[in-house]
């Protein structure tokens, strides 16, 4: 090697020394969730919510995708984080700046909590009282539920929270039903129109003329408690004044669209300051647990598709065909472990449909024609479960059961698949038969290929989000991955060392010294050790 060349070489190193003294480089990432109940490390943030969706699916991790709305100074956008709940709640407790305006994001097909989101413009509704009308609207829906589905509860069962201001009351109401959750959250909005479809039908009337719509100074005050002569209870406190002075309904109708992003506890809008807090008339608690703190456990609760698949009645509310055009509904309660009978109108296909026909191949053979009576995902634990009508054949037992029905359940995450029963001695057992691999074409990581052209975002150590300035490399990653990417594309020197070829002798060199010396090796003996090359000593 010639002198001249390894001459150079010395002055890469003192000069990108140099570089790194000036610009010295935030410590990397180190996952900070170590309790063993929790999953690794996964933060990933995109500009757009279909890609981080599609990555959210792929992943293998328990992971969830939120929407982040950046300040005023970026226009109000939004981009797209996916995480798990642990390690949400770990920054988002901490980087409250960045973090401060999130949303939950509800997939379509999930199966979701009941929730509602209430607002009333203040100086427009003066005798109105908020309070009072969210624990008479609380008791209705209390009361519905229980006709229709056969489910006690009350007050304590609702997470209440409040983002009030003195100019607009703000409230969220999340009902944590004891072992049920809906379909999905257009199951959601179906129900709220059913049971507030009076309301809704007074209004359109007054908005299409049929009514003189009477001025906001002559619109009486009806008690919440007061009912009408046919029996029903009087909703007419849920009609409120918007800004115009224009009847509106109390609660929000249009939270029920899929992927809709749904404002998270402690969180703020963009350009407000008011965030979500526990109401001061909230009587819901969440049960004790060793794990995790009360402010973590009341976040869990709040988020809308926080559901777990054991156990879970599964609620619907259907429109029939023949009769939509005339408002009509039915409900039903579909439970995992018993045989229901089937819903007109329920929607066929899920939102993946490959897997839908793949299911189809399973129950479809020996001359049987056997079909999907309904399906329900489970977006957190990324599991569909398909109740299979007029196919009884059973791993367990090795024949048909006489009349109960079968499950197929579709791990997404996992890739696989596997069978249990409606029939009471294979609950008895709880019977799960053996997974079984998913052909390629049906897998999520097949189907849903993340766009590599999708540039990034990434958030370092100290909470700052800024466009990536490299592509990311595929895989999991935290806060602070990004700022090594980032002082690599400042500093001009790294082609021109890279371009340096690695000296054979000099690599044997290091290497003996390294052989010799137990602890790590310092920067001096290295340099002793060039010296020594250098004067043919070595």
């Amino acid at each position: 090697m010639k002198r001249g060349n390894w001459a150079e070489r010395i002055k890469l190193v003192e000069k990108r020394a140099q570089f790194f003294q000036q610009t010295p480089i935030c410590c990397p990432y180190k996952p900070r969730l170590s309790r063993p109940w929790q999953p690794s490390s996964v933060w990933r943030l995109f500009p757009r919510q279909s890609p981080a969706v599609a990555f959210s699916q792929t992943c293998k991790e328990d992971v969830h995708v939120f929407a982040l709305e950046r300040d005023q100074a970026n226009g109000g956008q939004r981009i797209y984080l996916v995480t798990s709940y642990s390690e949400l709640w770990h920054y988002y407790k901490t980087y409250r700046e960045s973090l401060m305006h999130c949303y939950e994001v509800i997939p379509e097909g999930a199966v979701c909590k009941l929730y509602f989101d209430l607002e009333f413009e203040k100086a427009a509704n003066p005798c109105r009282d908020g309070k009072e009308m969210v624990a008479s609207l609380i008791e209705y829906v209390c009361e519905k539920l229980e006709e229709f589905y056969g489910l006690k509860s009350s007050s304590k069962d609702v997470l209440n929270l409040d983002s009030s201001t003195p100019q607009k009351f703000s409230r969220h109401l999340i009902f944590l039903l004891p072992n049920a959750a809906f379909k999905d959250n257009a199951h959601v909005g179906r129900f709220i129109h059913m049971i507030l479809q009076t309301e809704i039908q007074t209004l359109q009337r007054k908005r299409s003329g049929s009514h003189v719509h009477r001025g906001a100074e002559n619109v009486p005050e009806s008690p919440p408690s007061k009912r009408r002569r046919d029996g029903e209870r009087d909703l007419s406190f849920l009609v409120v004044k918007n800004k115009d002075g224009h009847d509106q309904l109390f609660v929000d109708l249009g939270v029920y669209t899929k992927n809709r992003n749904f404002r998270l506890y402690k969180s703020t809008k963009c350009g407000k300051n008011a965030a979500f807090t526990v109401a001061q008339d909230n009587r819901f608690a969440p049960p004790p647990d060793k794990q995790t703190t009360v402010e973590e456990s009341i976040f869990l609760s709040s988020l809308i598709t926080n559901v777990s698949f054991t156990g879970q009645r599964i609620l619907t509310c259907d429109v029939p065909h023949k009769e939509e055009a005339q408002g009509l509904q039915s409900c039903s309660a579909q439970q995992t472990s018993t045989t229901i009978s089937d819903v007109s109108g329920d929607q066929q296909c899920s939102p993946y449909r490959e897997v839908d026909d793949f299911v189809r191949t399973l129950v479809c053979k020996d001359g049987i024609e056997g079909s999907i009576r309904r399906w329900s995902y489970f977006v957190s634990e990324q599991l569909l479960v398909y109740d299979i009508l007029n196919y009884r054949w059973c791993l367990n037992i090795g024949r048909q059961h006489k009349s109960n029905n079968i499950m197929i359940l579709v791990d997404l995450r996992e890739e696989v698949w596997y069978q249990k029963c409606h029939d009471p001695e294979c609950r008895r057992q709880n019977f799960r038969s053996s997974s079984y691999p998913l052909p390629e074409e049906v897998c999520m990581s097949h189907m849903l290929k993340e766009d590599e052209d999708d540039q990034q975002f990434l958030m370092d150590e100290a909470g700052n989000i800024e466009l990536s300035q490299r592509p990311a490399v595929p895989g999991a990653s935290g806060p602070g991955d990004g700022v090594s990417a980032t002082a690599d594309a400042r500093s001009g020197d790294t082609e021109a060392w890279d371009d340096c070829p690695d000296d054979s002798c000099y690599l044997e060199a290091l290497e003996e010294v390294e052989r010799n010396v137990e602890e790590e090796v310092s920067d001096d003996l290295l340099i002793q050790a060039v010296a020594k090359y250098e004067n043919g000593t070595e």
